[in-house]
């Protein structure tokens, strides 16, 4: 990538020295003209600050296709190639969590809004399941098995229908099955009020507040302890909450993953101390294996997320073949870089020890967010 025309005087515009080339042999500013385009200023910022020239393609390419190399010739010395690892981690971390990471707002689904089926509607269902049971042959084969499967539809109906119920409503039909119940007792319409209630409760504590109103209403030996209203209160708030944490969480993504490399060098180092490498080494090594990881998923994260759909077959595929590429890339850095044949094992438990630390500082993230958050 041109830096710009250079200037005829050999006058250096920075400190005044003589400028036998294009450098000054003081500073080391280049010897360019002030005047330049629009598109040369554009260019030239680039290639200053994100050294994105041939450079970066020299990287990028070897570290994309011979796992381990790039670390071994640049603690070699051969860096004049290529692109410092920091630089391009950053670089090219920026765009991964642009690309990969930018949150989508969610809306919260209402799962109580609208009224509750009709019984016209109701007989609709049952009749086309009636329809499709019966072209499958189940009548015929198996005529318990056929009204045992017509009753399970009319229970999910019927429960789906009690969801969509005012609480005052589904307060009314509780206290008429229990009367149902204890005049003629049945073991499924136990079953039944058991999942209305479960129902019902759940609905009732959408809020904390709703749920001490619940709480003084029950006996004092019924009541939740200390624990359980302080447990209750947090995954209440993270339920309400849950669009703000999640947000949140993959703002802080990047602090998170940079925060842990130098912890993945330091399992690497565990596992391949009988190198006798410096920390250092191990992280460099850390850091472009990063960088390619992050290379790989700017090209796979937007098919998932925008073209293919997060739940799709082709999406699966892709997130099959990541993961088969990081085990193939892994591999192959290990055996080119610490010069050894048998990795696999120590591969692994490198994996094992990552996933752990990704965990717990997710729940720390949680926790931390969760604290701010009420």
């Amino acid at each position: 990538m041109s830096a710009g025309k250079y200037r005829k005087e050999h006058n250096c515009l920075n400190c005044g020295s003589h400028v036998e080339s294009h450098y000054c042999s003081s500073c080391g500013q280049p010897n360019l003209e002030l005047k330049e385009s629009f598109w040369g200023f554009i260019s030239h910022s680039i290639a200053h600050y994100f050294h994105f020239d041939n450079k970066f393609f020299q990287t990028l390419v070897p570290l994309l296709t011979k796992p381990g190399q790039v670390t071994l010739d640049y603690l070699a010395g051969k860096r004049a190639r290529y692109i410092n690892p920091v630089s391009m981690y950053i670089f090219v971390s920026i765009v991964y969590f642009l690309v990969a990471y930018s949150p989508d707002h969610k809306r919260k689904s209402k799962e109580h809004e609208g009224n509750a089926p009709s019984k016209v509607e109701t007989k609709k269902v049952l009749d086309s399941a009636d329809k499709e049971l019966t072209e499958m042959g189940l009548a015929k084969a198996s005529p318990k098995l056929f009204n045992h499967a017509k009753k399970q539809i009319l229970e999910e109906l019927d429960k789906e229908a009690f969801k969509k119920l005012s609480l005052k409503e589904q307060n009314s039909t509780l206290v008429e099955l229990r009367k149902q119940n204890k005049a003629n007792e049945s073991d499924s319409l136990t079953d039944i009020i058991k999942e209305y209630n479960a129902i019902h409760v759940k609905r009732n504590d959408s809020t904390f507040q709703a749920y001490l109103s619940r709480q003084q209403t029950l006996p004092i030996t019924q009541r939740d302890n200390f624990f359980k209203r302080m447990m209750k209160k947090r995954s209440i708030t993270i339920g309400e909450k849950s669009e703000i944490i999640e947000e949140t969480l993959e703002h802080n993504r990047p602090k998170q993953y940079f925060l842990l490399m130098p912890l993945l060098a330091l399992f690497i180092m565990w596992n391949f101390r009988k190198n006798h490498i410096y920390y250092l080494d191990h992280l460099i090594f850390t850091i472009h294996g990063m960088t390619a990881y992050f290379v790989v998923s700017i090209l796979t994260k937007p098919l998932i997320k925008y073209v293919f759909g997060a739940n799709s077959v082709m999406s699966t595929i892709i997130e099959i073949g990541l993961y088969v590429w990081i085990c193939w890339y892994m591999f192959n850095a290990l055996k080119v870089f610490y010069q050894r044949k048998k990795v696999i094992g120590k591969m692994f438990m490198i994996f094992i020890l990552y996933a752990i630390a990704l965990a717990l500082t997710e729940m720390v993230m949680l926790n931390l967010i969760y604290y701010v958050a009420t």
